[in-house]
């Protein structure tokens, strides 16, 4: 900040910022990013697992730092020359432990903002009732509110943004929205159906976000952010129908479905799992309506906008029509998901492996075999027994997991970091190898490897291995359980693969071997 407390110099000679954003894998800062690099700004990112980045367009145009906002060492590196830090991560569906999680990154990223001599700190929260006491919020606004509450006691000028509904493709609370209205013509719902919210269109966010970067140096305060309509969920269910050329929704709200018995209902209708559809919930109980509108003040609308709720909806399905939905709710990584090295990597740590290995050779065109290899899952499915496949997905929901309903970011094009229904992608090597990581619920550490093999001879090999890590006793019964049904499952899936890129260029296949 100047003596005279205006908007502090940038540290670069071009008059751009640098831009630290952390949460880049996530639904929010995965598009926030583009926006900072388009206005000219320098953006540097904090990524767990920066291998996540590196498929993203944008890649290489930033800077990654690798680290975790929990860790004050790689906060203070990645925040070195910054003008300003975005803070858009969130410990939400961690379990109990997740406020105080939240409360420590808080801490963690507003002392070495502090430290670092970051210009100033820009926070996306939730937008939290009026005369509502804080003891009486659900965990996750009270969480959001706490941390908004750390960052501008850090003696860093800080801009907290407080947002109720997300309307954009591919975030939680659109898809929740989507699911449940396209499919239930008839539905009883709870009684939250009746709550008045302002929702606002991901596109707005993302504008305002980015203008916060060049607010005044005295300014550190807290803005609600919303749409130009206040409506009830009842209300946007029925335009979303609307909207969508849907036959009009009936709906019949009953008193007794608590935020509990609401998330599991949730999470059996709609791809969003039950650990994260609570929260959600739990945050519908109270008015969420903007008590100002104070931000237009500093980052002004332009023609246009703010986004109308049925222009926002029209949006976001277009972009799932054109499959070009670029970041979703499940794009940052299920938390308590795996991070251990791959088995075969020369520093793992010893223990049982089990593993399934099975091979094709073909006569078809690689890029054919590649093709139906990196469209595996989602709407095509993973080519062996149905039936097994979709009791899997349906006990992991049970069980509190993600289940098959995630599907695909992208009908064909697979990049690191994605989550392909109970997998993510750990690595890809177009048109080689695909390795997934599962983050199902499982007594263990699971992969799943698919690799084309071409000899230029005019034959390809497709090798396929399972890998499973048990963890105790339970994890060696769960594998001797299910292998009676390999032959069928991996055998087919093989099988299945190859003569599917096959068929598709009227080659021949031949067996496994």
């Amino acid at each position: 900040m100047g003596d005279d407390g205006t908007t502090r110099t940038p540290r670069t000679a071009d008059g751009n910022l640098t831009c630290l954003v952390t949460g880049a894998s996530g639904y929010i800062g995965g598009r926030l990013v583009p926006e900072l690099l388009a206005a000219g700004h320098r953006v540097r990112c904090l990524a767990r697992t920066p291998g996540k980045l590196r498929d993203h367009p944008w890649a290489g145009r930033v800077e990654i730092v690798a680290g975790d906002v929990t860790d004050p060492a790689s906060v203070a590196r990645a925040m070195r020359g910054a003008d300003v830090a975005y803070y858009l991560v969130h410990a939400l569906g961690t379990g109990p432990g997740f406020e105080e999680t939240d409360r420590r990154a808080a801490h963690v990223f507003a002392e070495q903002a502090r430290r670092t001599g970051v210009g100033r700190i820009v926070y996306l929260g939730g937008l939290a009732p009026a005369a509502v006491p804080e003891t009486d919020l659900s965990p996750h606004l009270r969480s959001r509110a706490e941390v908004g509450r750390v960052l501008l006691g850090s003696g860093v000028p800080t801009t907290v943004l407080r947002a109720a509904v997300i309307i954009g493709s591919g975030s939680a609370s659109f898809e929740m929205l989507r699911y449940l209205t396209e499919r239930l013509p008839v539905m009883v719902t709870p009684r939250w159906v009746h709550t008045r919210i302002q929702p606002i269109a991901v596109r707005d966010v993302l504008r305002i976000l980015a203008g916060c970067a060049r607010m005044s140096a005295e300014v550190n305060r807290a803005f609600d952010i919303g749409g130009p309509e206040v409506l009830t969920y009842l209300e946007m269910m029925r335009r979303y129908a609307a909207v969508a050329g849907l036959p009009p929704r009936i709906i019949l709200p009953v008193p007794v479905l608590t935020p509990r018995l609401s998330s599991l209902w949730i999470g059996l209708v709609t791809p969003v799992p039950r650990r994260i559809a609570r929260p959600l919930t739990e945050s519908l109980r109270h008015e969420v309506v903007c008590r100002d509108g104070d931000i237009e003040r500093y980052v002004p609308s332009p023609p246009g906008h703010p986004v109308g709720f049925d222009r926002a909806v029209s949006l976001a399905l277009q972009r799932v029509r054109d499959a070009q939905v670029t970041t979703r709710w499940s794009s940052a990584s299920v938390p308590g998901a795996p991070s251990d090295p791959l088995p075969t990597d020369p520093d793992w740590a010893g223990g049982s492996l089990y593993t399934d290995v099975r091979e094709v050779t073909a006569e078809v065109a690689p890029d054919a075999l590649w093709d139906v290899v990196e469209g595996i899952g989602g709407e095509n499915g993973w080519y062996s027994f149905p039936l097994a496949w979709a009791v899997r997905g349906r006990l992991d929901r049970l069980a509190g997991g993600v289940g098959l309903r995630r599907g695909r970011r992208d009908a064909r094009r697979l990049r690191a970091g994605d989550s392909l229904d109970f997998w993510r992608v750990e690595e890809i090597e177009r048109g080689r190898l695909l390795r997934l990581r599962a983050e199902m619920r499982l007594p263990g550490l699971a992969w799943l490897e698919m690799r084309v093999d071409d000899d230029g001879k005019g034959t390809v090999r497709y090798r396929q291995r399972a890998l499973f890590h048990p963890r105790g006793l339970l994890g060696h019964l769960y594998w001797w359980g299910i292998s009676p049904f390999h032959a069928v499952v991996f055998g087919g899936m093989a099988r299945n693969i190859v003569r599917a890129a096959a068929g598709a260029h009227g080659a021949h296949a031949s067996g496994p071997r």
